[in-house]
């Protein structure tokens, strides 16, 4: 069964991309056939994987198909899915027009629902789909929802790191009450972990206190090669596999992976 976790929180500069492509790198890595699509319309994940120009086929065009299900199969959705220089790693890639999408959304029959439909095709050919949600609240950020099997959330470890959950969780009970009562939580990620700094420390113990047992066991340090790598179009495990943000991730792919046993 093809597991779907959506990589969401309406905050930025969080590490959400990056944790949706080295996430996502770290599966492939341990030879899981894996897709990651982006659904930000700033398209950071696909230039993570080196994808800096617009490409003629992209989710905004997937996603206009899906408004005619009638027209939606593995063959026409395929264009979109882009080769990536890991082999079990493929990548359906964002531009600036899905920012249309969230306008075009607004009037459409079941407009939460037309990622979805993308997704229950897809899950026969890959193991684990990733998905990089929009840094807001919006439609596109409802369509991640409603098709995901569950959400990981990325926290950074600073002072107002746990501002704007109490709205995400929010934004999560309703779609689990009203569009997808089988949402999960599959944990919090703390991300950009300075083991120096005391107010990490704190940050990370009162993250751990509030949310409990939902919070991984994986913590994501603060890295300069996790923060070069995109620059080189690269996941970190490409561009440094020795290095502890590299490292990082291939736990937390194993951590998601022990969960499933």
């Amino acid at each position: 069964m093809s597991k779907v976790i959506a990589i969401c929180n309406q905050k930025g500069g969080v590490g959400k991309t990056t944790t949706a492509v080295n996430l996502a790198a770290s599966f492939a890595a341990l030879e899981k056939k894996t897709l990651l699509i982006d659904m930000d319309p700033q398209g950071n994940a696909s230039q993570g994987l080196g994808f800096n120009e617009a490409q003629d086929e992209d989710i905004h065009e997937v996603l206009n198909l899906a408004g005619n299900p009638d027209n939606l199969s593995y063959e026409t959705i395929k264009p979109a899915i882009l080769d990536t220089p890991l082999d079990f790693l493929k990548l359906i890639p964002s531009g600036p027009d899905l920012a249309v999408m969230e306008i075009e959304l607004v009037n459409a029959m079941s407009r939460e629902r037309r990622l979805e439909r993308v997704i229950n095709i897809l899950k026969q050919a890959f193991e684990f789909i990733i998905i990089d949600a929009p840094p807001s609240l919006n439609l596109l950020t409802l369509n991640v929802l409603t098709a995901a099997t569950s959400v990981l959330i990325p926290v950074q470890c600073e002072y107002y790191a746990l501002q704007g959950m109490t709205e995400l969780f929010k934004t999560i009970r309703e779609v689990q009450k009203n569009l997808n009562s089988d949402l999960k939580i599959e944990g919090t990620l703390l991300t950009m972990y300075d083991a120096r700094l005391s107010l990490c420390k704190q940050v990370a113990e009162e993250v751990r206190e509030n949310l409990s047992d939902t919070v991984f066991q994986s913590v994501i340090p603060r890295n300069v090669k996790l923060s070069e790598a995109p620059s080189h179009g690269k996941p970190v495990i490409l561009y440094d596999v020795q290095s502890s943000g590299s490292q990082a991730y291939m736990k937390l792919a194993e951590e998601i992976l022990n969960k499933e046993k």
